[in-house]
Order: C-alpha cells, then sequence, then structure tokens
C-alpha cells in the first residue's frame, strides 16, 4: 500500500480510537485484499470437498424427468 499521507490519522473519543482516516486508493485496495482473501476462502473449501460425478445419460435423463 502506497499511502500519500506519513501515518493513518487516528480519530479518538474519550481518549479511545475509534475510525482511522487513510486515503481512498489505501481504502479500496483494502477492500479488494478482503474479497480476494473472502474468494480465496471459499476455493479451499470447494477443493476440500470430494467431486461426484455421473454419466453423462444418467444426468439428461434426469432433466428429461423434471
Amino acid at each position: 500500500m502506497n499511502a500519500t499521507l506519513p501515518e493513518p490519522e487516528i480519530v479518538t473519543r474519550k481518549g479511545k480510537p475509534v475510525a482511522v482516516i487513510i486515503p481512498i486508493k489505501d481504502y479500496e485496495e483494502l477492500l479488494e485484499r478482503v474479497e480476494d482473501s473472502a474468494d480465496v476462502a471459499w476455493l479451499k473449501r470447494a477443493r476440500s470437498k470430494p467431486l461426484h460425478y455421473r454419466p453423462l445419460e444418467e444426468y439428461l435423463a434426469a432433466r428429461k424427468g423434471k
């Protein structure tokens, strides 16, 4: 992340940090990273499940019956 500010600005309330002000580009990059990590987690779960295949004829027969 290439921040344009030397450090993020921390907003406090009653002496406790409650928010951070960062450049919009940094915020957008953080959102993108969160989305990417969620996608990777979903992919890992999907890959850990066993795959079940059935013949094409069986699938087509089941579709016809619907």
